[in-house]
């Protein structure tokens, strides 16, 4: 019988005028996850799945900023959230 993966998720800030680089602002696993999830999906947040990138994120500590090594990766996920914010609000 296959195991059923336990659900992950982890969010991010970033204001350049308030952090050098993005921020990790919650994580959890499990029903954790899923009510973040939740909550994202309720304030019209797009999420992305990318579950090797939520493990990396979710070794990082809430309100501490991700490592050099993961920027570009971040900086990739930030401009699909940046175009999928536009194309909300063309259609507003």
């Amino acid at each position: 019988m296959k195991e059923k993966k336990v659900k992950e998720a982890v969010a991010l800030t970033y204001r350049a005028h308030e952090h050098e680089a993005p921020v990790v602002i919650a994580k959890g696993k499990g029903k954790v996850a899923e009510n973040l999830i939740a909550v994202a999906k309720e304030h019209h947040i797009p999420i992305q799945e990318d579950p090797s990138l939520v493990q990396l994120l979710s070794e990082i500590e809430v309100n501490e900023a991700i490592p050099e090594q993961l920027y570009q990766v971040v900086a990739e996920l930030f401009a699909f959230v940046y175009q999928m914010d536009r194309k909300l609000a063309k259609k507003k």
